[in-house]
C-alpha cells in the first residue's frame, strides 16, 4: 500500500535542500536517511533521501543527486510516497492511518447512520473527514477527540458525538431555542 508521508516546498538554500509539509506522525521512520520514495509527479522520482534536519521548525530534505537549487527548486510540490505494509498499525493506538478509516460507517452514540467515511483532508489546523450521506450528500466533521469518541475498526464505525448543527441545520434551529429559552428562564429569575 502507498501512502503520502509529505511534499516538498521550496528550495532552501543554494546545495539542493528542500522543505517538507509532513504528512506522517512518523517522520523519523519514513523520512529518514536512505528512505526511498516514490513520487507524484512519478517522473520526478523515486527519490532517496540523503539527509535531513530540521531549522526553524521546519523539516529540510536533501535528496541523493539534487546538488542546487535550480534541481531542488524543480521538485516543488511533488508528494513523496512510502510503500507501506497494510497490515502495518501505528505505533500510538489513538493514530490511525487513512487507509484504516476511509469506508468507516460514521454512526451517533445511539447507533443512528450518519453515512460513511470516503475522503480524509489534512489541513494545518486540524484533520477532517469527508462523510457522504446516504441522499448524497457531504458532511465535513473534525477528526478531534471532543467529536469521534470512537474509532472501532473491527466493527468498521466511527462513533461521533457532533455539536448542534454540524450534522443538520434543524438540531442548530433547535438547539439555539433551546438555549434562547435558558438564557430568558436565567433573566428572569
Amino acid at each position: 500500500m502507498q501512502l503520502v508521508v509529505a511534499r516538498i516546498g521550496r528550495a532552501h538554500g543554494i546545495k539542493g535542500e528542500v522543505t517538507v509539509e509532513v504528512r506522517t506522525d512518523e517522520p523519523e521512520l519514513r523520512l529518514g536517511p536512505g528512505a526511498v520514495l516514490t513520487t507524484d509527479p512519478a517522473a520526478n522520482g523515486p527519490l532517496t533521501i540523503e539527509a535531513g534536519r530540521v531549522h526553524s521548525g521546519r523539516l529540510l530534505l536533501r535528496f541523493e543527486g539534487v546538488r542546487d537549487r535550480t534541481a531542488a527548486e524543480a521538485l516543488r510540490n511533488t508528494l513523496l510516497i512510502a510503500d507501506v505494509d497494510p497490515a502495518e498499525l501505528p505505533e500510538d493506538p489513538e493514530e490511525f492511518y487513512d487507509h484504516q478509516l476511509i469506508d468507516l460507517d460514521v454512526v451517533l452514540a445511539d447507533g443512528t447512520g450518519i453515512g460513511r467515511i470516503t475522503e480524509i483532508s489534512h489541513l494545518p489546523s486540524q484533520d477532517l473527514f469527508i462523510v457522504e450521506r446516504p441522499d448524497g450528500s457531504e458532511v465535513m466533521i473534525p477528526f478531534v477527540e471532543e467529536i469521534v469518541t470512537e474509532i472501532d475498526l473491527e466493527e468498521q464505525r466511527a462513533v461521533i458525538t457532533p455539536p448542534p448543527g454540524l450534522i443538520d441545520d434543524s438540531q442548530a434551529v433547535v438547539a439555539s431555542a433551546r438555549d434562547d429559552e435558558a438564557a430568558e428562564q436565567e433573566n428572569e429569575a
